[in-house]
């Protein structure tokens, strides 16, 4: 089975500045990162398709991610961004959807996490947009902190006919051991049919330097729980993964933490959910 890795990114610093990379914890991954570079790891763990997402908020980075998408095999869709309060938001989709490497684009995300109001994605403006991200056609993916969970059930409740894929399980407090109110709160969120979940991000949210795969179990079980295998996306998110851990431990910690499922349903984790929700083989 070759799989697919429903998350990563690219970067090139001598394009554009990326503000989150300041600091000395983020020293390891402050370089440029190509697709040349998850190739020569993805390939020896089996991954034969990735999705590309956005990392910046600017217009210009989803027609650059595009581009690679049309050079490159192993990308196998994109999740790009546009401003979700501009009224312009059909307009803008349709631009990126018509332009170059415009087939590729599946998906939209916002950093809803770095939003001050914990009920951005309730505000009028703000639903406007992501009705027309489904009304193209694209998934939207929800990028949010445990607190900003209430507001992405509600939101997701209002929306039933727009496919949204919850990224990093929400940023579960793995590293304090804390489960409430995150879990009841993403059960919540859960269920809603039109909403999957990605098995992404966890190793960074345990502690760095010193996680264990039993760190992410507990979260691993609600999330199995609260959405089904049927619903669930491995990602690695490298390379921010990094920081925690080399792209081959990240997949041998998923592999872990679903090894009692059929193989049906690792099958689906792995790839055919992926497959499906981004329209991988169209």
């Amino acid at each position: 089975m070759l799989r697919v890795d429903a998350h990563h990114h690219v970067w090139d610093l001598a394009v554009r500045d990326h503000g989150w990379l300041a600091g000395e914890a983020m020293a390891p991954i402050r370089r440029s990162f190509g697709v040349a570079d998850l190739a020569a790891v993805a390939g020896p763990a089996g991954i034969g398709s990735t999705v590309l997402v956005q990392t910046v908020t600017e217009a210009a980075e989803t027609p650059e991610l595009l581009a690679l998408a049309d050079q490159h095999e192993l990308i196998g869709a994109v999740v790009g961004w546009v401003d979700l309060t501009a009224p312009s938001v059909p307009d803008d989709l349709a631009a990126l959807a018509g332009g170059p490497g415009g087939g590729w684009l599946r998906g939209i995300r916002h950093l809803v996490q770095g939003e001050p109001d914990p009920d951005w994605l309730c505000r009028p403006d703000v639903r406007r947009g992501l009705a027309a991200v489904g009304e193209a056609g694209l998934v939207y993916e929800l990028l949010t902190r445990p607190h900003q969970l209430p507001a992405a059930a509600r939101t997701v409740a209002a929306l039933p006919d727009v496919r949204f894929v919850l990224d990093h399980c929400a940023k579960p407090p793995i590293a304090t051991g804390e489960l409430e109110p995150w879990a009841t709160d993403l059960r919540r969120l859960a269920a809603a049919d039109n909403v999957g979940c990605k098995l992404s991000g966890l190793v960074t949210e345990a502690d760095w330097a010193s996680w264990r795969v039993a760190d992410l179990a507990p979260y691993v079980e609600q999330v199995l729980t609260a959405f089904g295998p049927h619903r669930l996306l491995f990602g690695s998110d490298w390379p921010v993964c990094l920081l925690a851990a080399p792209y081959e431990r990240v997949v041998a910690a998923a592999e872990q933490l679903t090894a009692a499922l059929s193989p049906a349903e690792r099958e689906a984790i792995f790839a055919g959910n992926a497959r499906r929700i981004y329209r991988l083989d169209s």
